[in-house]
């Protein structure tokens, strides 16, 4: 399925329906007054947060959305049924903006949520409403008022338990498929993933979900290779995995050309809780590993892990270690 996390749609709520001018007219009933009815109120433009959607693609190919109108009231003091609301469902995490994109105006945290983006218009009042002691044959009655209409803007930001960050190649989506039952795309050169995955694992009858957020480069906090585009996603993972590729010459480089770009785009996304881990221990010796590990973490002054993928076990360690993180 594509990946897409931006729309503009244009939304338009249901007007509500004319109230009614009628008269009583019945067999022997000379004067029978006004029985007009009121109309129906328009249908309202709902936005509903869905936990098994995972993009806005539904939103590609359709821009446009108008809710039901009411119905007009009739003789008989018959209200005009009122026009049904739309739903949109949008996964959970997607912010609802104003047209000029910068405006917040919801911002969905939880699944079944519910927003009314476009209130539906009132319906109009029939000529009953009007009658009087003084005016017996009220000829009056008031159209409905018509219903919100604007272009709103639809952002998705990725909601997840742990955000899988690092440069391009350090295994993000192997890791991404091995802690979990996802199935990215994976291959040996850099920018394969090109939106974020998400996945769920599973521990001691717990549940986790991460995110594979592409590969961050020099300058991503200014929009250089997928930028800022990803780097919102980051915003919204509880606790980050920091994946660095250990046959890499320079680890402390690595580790903070990431942390830069973090920085420079919001600094609470270095205030996160951050898990260091070393992948691809299969390609270099035991000895080398160590080394570095050790030079790593005297300067850095943190923690660390190793894995890789093609070992089941520390996978699994992993995936044990995650939980401490996960609340």
């Amino acid at each position: 399925m594509k990946f897409l996390d931006q729309v503009k749609i244009f939304i338009k709520a249901g007007d509500g329906g004319s109230g009614s001018p009628s008269f009583r007219r019945e067999k022997f009933i000379e004067f029978g007054g006004p029985d007009g009815g009121d109309g129906g109120k328009g249908g309202s433009i709902i936005i509903v947060s869905e936990r098994n959607l995972n993009t806005l693609i539904d939103f590609r190919y359709q821009q446009h959305f108008k809710a039901e109108r009411g119905r007009d009231g009739s003789g008989k003091n018959k209200t005009g049924r009122g026009g049904e609301d739309l739903h949109l469902k949008v996964p959970v995490g997607t912010q609802v903006f104003e047209e000029d994109n910068k405006t917040l105006i919801f911002d969905f945290k939880k699944e079944n949520e519910k927003f009314v983006a476009a209130l539906g218009g009132k319906g109009g009042f029939g000529n009953t409403r009007f009658k009087s002691s003084t005016n017996r044959a009220p000829k009056k009655f008031t159209k409905g008022t018509v219903g919100e209409e604007f272009w709103i803007y639809l952002q998705l930001k990725t909601i997840a338990d742990i955000g899988i960050i690092g440069l391009p190649n350090a295994g993000k989506s192997s890791i991404l498929a091995s802690l979990t039952s996802a199935t990215p795309k994976i291959a040996n050169y850099k920018f394969t993933t090109l939106n974020p995955n998400l996945g769920v694992a599973m521990y001691d009858d717990k549940e986790i979900t991460l995110a594979d957020i592409p590969g961050l480069i020099e300058g991503a906090h200014q929009g250089t290779g997928l930028g800022i585009k990803f780097l919102k996603h980051i915003e919204r993972c509880k606790t980050l995995l920091h994946l660095i590729d250990i046959s890499e010459n320079d680890l402390i480089n690595s580790y903070l050309q990431v942390r830069d770009e973090m920085g420079k785009y919001s600094s609470e996304l270095l205030k996160k809780q951050e898990i260091i881990v070393f992948n691809k221990i299969d390609l270099i010796d035991e000895n080398e590993i160590k080394e570095k590990i050790k030079e790593f973490e005297k300067i850095i002054k943190k923690s660390t892990f190793t894995t890789s993928t093609l070992d089941k076990k520390s996978v699994s360690d992993i995936k044990s270690t995650l939980l401490n993180y996960v609340s």
